[in-house]
């Protein structure tokens, strides 16, 4: 099995990769939804979340309402620390059973996990390769205004509560240019998909030599 973290800044264009990635066979665990999943209705995400935060966190049917949440956690740096100690542990879980399930029908895949903060929360090590998408923080913002109808205040603030740029290009054994148009980043990644490939029969050819 072949792991690759997959991350970038809030519109630099991680999305794209990802669903490259997917088209050319690569098994995508995308973080986000394992975090809707583990907060959805009858979990026990979800119920931690409430008794951390209150009732108030949740809709009338008794999901999660996101924007109440929000409002709670945003500026409040300990409270946004309890939640991921309720959903991260979750996330991670969720995320090795995605990924043992690809590898056992598959011991040749190449297994992409794709979050949004991974040099965040410290987990950017155990990859085989990590890929990060960059694009300045002012086009990223100028593109959160264009795209989401945000306000640049808004989109600024998105934009700088993620890690410093520099950070997360440190980490990276792989930086892909966001900048310009889709077309162009896809042709990136199909690149990269050859070069992944290639690893993948490097090191299939070597387990056989050993066995």
């Amino acid at each position: 099995m072949f792991r690759l973290g997959l991350t970038g800044g809030i519109a630099a264009g991680k999305s794209v990769v990802a669903r490259r990635l997917g088209e050319l066979g690569a098994v995508v665990v995308d973080h986000d939804v394992l975090a809707r999943e583990a907060v959805a209705p009858g979990s026990v995400g979800l119920e931690e979340v409430a008794e951390a935060f209150g009732r108030g966190v949740l809709d009338a049917d008794g999901g999660l309402d996101r924007a109440a949440l929000g409002r709670v956690v945003f500026d409040d740096d300990a409270a946004r620390s309890r939640l991921e100690g309720i959903i991260h542990p979750e996330v991670r879980r969720l995320a090795a059973e995605r990924e043992a399930a690809a590898g056992a029908a598959d011991p040749g895949v190449v297994v992409v996990h794709d979050v949004p903060l991974l040099v965040e929360t410290g987990q950017d090590r155990g990859f085989h390769l990590l890929v990060v998408v960059h694009a300045p923080a002012e086009q990223r913002s100028a593109r959160l205004v264009a795209s989401r109808s945000m306000t640049p205040q808004d989109a600024q603030a998105r934009v700088a509560a993620q890690a410093d740029d520099e950070v997360r290009l440190a980490a990276a054994d792989i930086v892909l240019d966001g900048t310009g148009t889709e077309e162009e980043l896809r042709a990136q990644v199909d690149a990269l998909w050859v070069r992944v490939r290639q690893e993948v029969a490097e090191e299939l050819s070597a387990d056989e030599l050993a066995d």
